[in-house]
């Protein structure tokens, strides 16, 4: 159980973070996806860069979105992003060895809330987006590889924003790509989040990381924003 006095600590913690990861660099994140399928063969290169620029092109016409509509943006995240992404393997990456100590149900809750957190985070930043555009750079690889890197830069008002992904092989014909961490200005974001769930893990047990998330998003919730 933490302390009075260690409580406050955690709670600036999580704050310094969810602060960072809404920022405008962390809303390009939300470049990458978009409900059109492709082709099995496509290189995730140019998966990227063709996504990037369609759903570029939705945020700009984007009523919604671009008056603040919290609930249109939340809606836009979670149908057009997550769906794209291996959202176990981050959450279990992002937990760590409490991962494995989890029983299946709280696994289940943390994926919910960490799903939920990531979705409040990316909906309040999506506004920020503006008017950019994406240049993926030079692949480094084969074309046998199961997983990649692509390193993008962000370009609009001010210094171009470094946006890697991390890609893996579905597996099975037709399987794509999925992305399962990525990395703003240098900052992995499962890498990010690891030393704070471990904290509160070994503080409060696996459920007093579910409770910790659920709070976050409560508060998130009433205030409309990530």
């Amino acid at each position: 159980m933490r302390t009075p006095q260690e409580e406050p600590q955690m709670q600036l913690q999580y704050r310094r973070s969810f602060v960072k990861l809404a920022s405008a660099a962390l809303a390009a994140s939300l470049l990458v996806a978009a409900p059109w399928a492709w082709a099995s063969d496509e290189a995730p290169d140019a998966m990227i860069q063709r996504l990037s620029n369609e759903v570029l092109q939705i945020l700009k016409t984007d009523k919604g979105v671009q008056s603040g509509d919290a609930d249109r943006a939340m809606a836009v995240v979670d149908s057009k992003i997550m769906p794209h992404v291996n959202f176990t393997r981050m959450t279990a990456s992002a937990v760590g060895p409490g991962w494995r100590k989890a029983s299946p149900e709280q696994r289940q809750r943390l994926q919910h809330e960490f799903k939920t957190l990531l979705v409040h985070t990316y909906a309040g930043a999506l506004k920020q987006v503006g008017d950019r555009t994406v240049e993926v750079l030079p692949l480094r690889g084969s074309p046998s590889d199961k997983e990649v890197i692509v390193r993008t830069l962000v370009k609009g008002k001010g210094d171009p924003i470094q946006l890697d992904y991390r890609l893996e092989k579905a597996p099975g014909q037709g399987g794509g790509w999925k992305i399962y961490d990525l990395n703003v200005l240098g900052v992995w974001l499962v890498e990010n989040y690891r030393p704070q769930f471990a904290q509160e893990i070994h503080t409060a047990g696996v459920d007093g990381l579910i409770g910790a998330l659920a709070a976050r998003n409560k508060t998130n919730a009433s205030n409309g924003k990530g």
